[in-house]
């Protein structure tokens, strides 16, 4: 299946928490997305593997994915080494997406500025034709996506893309509303930042505010750790 976008995420709801609407977006103008989480979230402070699994399939639901999958890395200890590495290039050769979305380099959880490095490193090896793979048993032709951009997440950043997601907010919350082991609290969970009473509320009006720069309602942040090209100067209107 050859994939328009493909999102990877260190944990199980970081992809929706930091480019949902995008997602929620693309799929709706038919583009064909993934995603794909590093690890099982299993050092979560409230909720179980199992619990998120099924949590993130009500949410790739939400946001109208082509697939999820999970590639078991161990949470809290993402590291940008070689076979971490082959698994995404692994990934990434067999979906061919042009566009990969991924974690922020600095943030609040160390996981995801690993996370990050990890995907930019494997997306540029992944376009070199004397690294052999394979995946379920064929051999992999090279692909390197043409553009690579890092969601925002907890801490703030100086953005070089806004997206429009006017439209799609609602489907975004809805989609992080589906990790109810994480996000909503109750008499058995354990306070957390992302269960505080004003977390949801918080990604609201980041959005809100990015969408006052380009004069929407609503937009997603993203940064590109190498430049961006256009085609034609009136392709920024």
């Amino acid at each position: 299946m050859k994939l328009d976008i493909l999102a990877f995420g260190a944990h199980p709801d970081d992809v929706e928490m930091g480019c949902g609407g995008t997602i929620a977006k693309s799929t709706s103008n038919g583009k064909k997305v993934g995603i794909v989480d590093l690890t099982r979230g299993e050092l979560g402070t409230n909720g179980t593997v199992e619990i998120r699994e099924e949590e993130a399939n009500v949410a790739s639901k939400i946001l109208g994915v082509s697939f999820r999958m999970n590639l078991e890395l161990e949470d809290g200890f993402i590291f940008n080494n070689k076979e971490s590495q082959i698994k995404i290039v692994e990934v990434i050769r067999h979906y061919k997406p042009d566009i990969v979305l991924s974690n922020t380099q600095i943030d609040r959880h160390s996981d995801h500025g690993k996370a990050s490095d990890l995907i930019y490193d494997a997306c540029f090896i992944s376009g070199l034709s004397k690294l052999k793979t394979s995946f379920e048993g064929s051999n992999q032709d090279p692909w390197r996506p043409k553009i690579n951009l890092n969601y925002q997440q907890w801490n703030d950043f100086d953005p070089d893309v806004l997206i429009d997601v006017t439209n799609y907010m609602e489907t975004k919350i809805e989609s992080i509303l589906s990790y109810k082991s994480q996000v909503i609290k109750n008499h058995t969970s354990k306070s957390t930042k992302i269960n505080s009473e004003n977390f949801i509320d918080s990604i609201s009006y980041r959005s809100k505010n990015y969408g006052r720069l380009i004069d929407v309602d609503y937009a997603e942040a993203f940064q590109s750790r190498r430049n961006i090209g256009i085609n034609d100067i009136s392709d920024l209107i």
